[in-house]
């Protein structure tokens, strides 16, 4: 990741800086604002100490926020200091499911409803009094209903509107599953981040001998709904891709869904090629798992399976027993979404962290200047890729 430097303070901040990462992102969102501390220390400007920076240079940007509840199970939102013309963003994981809620003498696990029920509490109790409010949710809450196909809700779209009618001004979000849904409030700001160098890197740092040349390494996509992803990274590796397309079965319907009668493949030979197989999010994972079994049986070298989330629905017993059977190499998802010890622990999981990554979003935004270069890391894949190869063949 680019050095912060002082070239980086060439407009005024926004306004104070404020955090607020939800109980549901607590642990990244620390790590965030770890790196805005730090960053922010280090730098030096002739007008760092006028009125237009004030507090700019803290011990922590973090606002305390509480979302306590009423035996009925209703809440409230709490914060614990003045917002007043503050630049708040505010974190949240919707998909955080190890968190819990009374309801009398019952305990209830936290939906991604509750917890979208929450961040709307912390906006509302920040009533207008700042002067920009930026949400980042980097699961975007019901974005695998973002389209209407027959008698449907449109989730997501009514979601976004809601937010943005609370005045909400940007919304940051992580590989969204159809990122045409900003068309739902197209006159504010909304991004969709790929985590493509982040997975790179952390594949890099941990594996040794890869070739990632044409002869040696492909992409693959587990469907049509990723192939976009598959591309994007093929085209910077300069490396050939592949896709699985999904065949129904149009005369059953199963659970709401005709079931998949075979996956067929697209793409040129990939005998003894090592391989990335990437999707945007990890659910049950028999998909994915199905899909790594067929590459090996087409004689495929390592594989190694990429998702920005990794929900992990069904457990992770799935998952060792594919790992024993060397179907795949192995796992990496990043710290976007909740982590059980459990998948922390597993030898085969790589984790992303994407804090530092989230910390100069924000930087950046509270400046407000163009994010378009952190948006597209080509040259640092490029750059982390050169410097790999380089490492080895010495």
């Amino acid at each position: 990741m680019a050095q912060v430097t002082t070239k980086d303070l060439a407009t005024l901040p926004v306004g104070r800086l404020g955090l607020i990462p939800l109980e549901s992102c607590r642990d990244l969102g620390q790590k965030v604002n770890d790196w805005l501390v730090q960053w922010r220390r280090e730098r030096n400007h002739p007008g760092i100490d006028s009125f237009a920076f004030e507090g700019y240079q803290r011990d922590s940007y973090t606002i305390p926020v509480q979302t306590p509840r009423f035996g009925s199970g209703e809440a409230k939102c709490t914060i614990s200091e003045s917002v007043r013309g503050d630049d708040i963003y505010i974190m949240v994981d919707v998909c955080n499911y190890s968190m819990t809620y009374p309801i009398g003498r019952y305990t209830n696990l936290m939906s991604p409803d509750d917890h979208f029920q929450d961040l709307k509490r912390v906006i509302g109790a920040i009533g207008g009094k700042a002067r920009r409010v930026n949400v980042i949710m980097p699961y975007l809450y019901e974005s695998r209903q973002s389209k209407r196909v027959g008698r449907e809700s449109l989730d997501c779209a009514t979601a976004l509107q809601e937010l943005i009618s609370m005045g909400v001004e940007n919304i940051i979000t992580f590989d969204a599953h159809d990122a045409r849904i900003q068309n739902a409030t197209p006159l504010h700001g909304f991004e969709t981040v790929q985590p493509s160098y982040q997975f790179i890197k952390a594949l890099l740092n941990h594996e040794d001998g890869l070739h990632i040349d044409n002869e040696h390494f492909m992409i693959i996509s587990p469907d049509e709904g990723s192939m976009g992803r598959a591309i994007y990274l093929a085209n910077i590796l300069g490396v050939d891709m592949g896709m699985y397309y999904k065949r129904l079965d149009y005369s059953t319907f199963i659970n709401g869904r005709h079931p998949v009668a075979a996956f067929e493949f697209l793409g040129p030979k990939l005998e003894g090629k090592d391989m990335i197989l990437v999707d945007d999010m990890i659910s049950s994972g028999d998909t994915v798992l199905e899909i790594a079994s067929l590459l090996k049986e087409r004689g495929a070298g390592r594989i190694y399976i990429c998702s920005t989330f990794g929900l992990f629905t069904d457990g992770l017993e799935k998952f060792d027993k594919a790992h024993d059977k060397g179907v795949f190499d192995k796992l990496l998802t990043t710290n976007l979404v909740y982590q059980s010890p459990e998948l922390l622990e597993k030898p085969y999981y790589i984790t992303c962290d994407m804090s530092k990554y989230i910390a100069l979003i924000i930087d950046t935004l509270n400046h407000d200047m163009s994010v378009s270069h952190l948006l597209n890391p080509v040259d640092r894949i490029k750059r982390c890729v050169n410097n790999y190869m380089a490492r080895y063949e010495k």
